[in-house]
């Protein structure tokens, strides 16, 4: 099996669309990545805030799978670490089929708990077009699967960087599938 890593950390202290790859980030608890545009107790996703700025940001840290760039790879797109917005991307862990709860170890201290699914928007479309149906797929019984990641709040805080481990701990059962947050 794998080794289940950090492949890229990036972070941006502004409401870009991809993130610039960083040596390390520091997570801070209850309020997501040093520096980054979406740090905060409350909402900061902008389309989020003007429907209600007072709803928890269960947003903090994005994690996207390096896999799901090899896949778009294939297909003919040129995405690597960092670009779809994403402060964490992982190599070697099923994100997508982790349930909501689950906790991701990352380096030394931090401790990120997934709160559900990325929901991709059309921002992907204007960074290449095609990019947004590319991330979308439908399940046997045509329910929507969302590939793009998946969003996290910091539990405790630390300095992750490329090369850390992860490890994963699963909540008690039942397991809840992700839904969008």
């Amino acid at each position: 099996m794998e080794k289940m890593v950090v492949a890229a950390v990036s972070s941006s202290a502004s409401h870009t669309f991809s993130k610039p790859t960083q040596d390390s980030i520091q997570l801070l608890a209850g309020l997501g990545v040093a520096g980054d545009a979406h740090l905060g107790k409350t909402v900061k996703h902008r389309s989020r805030v003007q429907q209600d700025p007072t709803q928890p940001n269960l947003r903090q840290v994005h994690l996207i799978h390096e896999e799901l760039f090899v896949d778009l790879q294939s297909k003919g797109y040129t995405v690597s670490a960092g670009q779809l917005g994403e402060n964490v991307t992982t190599r070697g862990v099923d994100l997508l089929g982790l349930p909501t709860g689950a906790r991701l170890y990352l380096g030394e201290t931090a401790i990120v708990e997934i709160t559900g699914l990325r929901n991709p928007c059309a921002q992907l479309d204007r960074f290449q077009p095609g990019l947004m149906q590319a991330v979308l797929d439908q399940d046997a019984s045509g329910n929507l699967i969302r590939k793009a990641g998946v969003m996290a709040i910091v539990l405790e805080g630390g300095e992750v960087r490329a090369g850390d481990a992860i490890r994963i701990e699963l909540p008690p059962e039942p397991h809840r599938p992700l839904e969008r947050v």
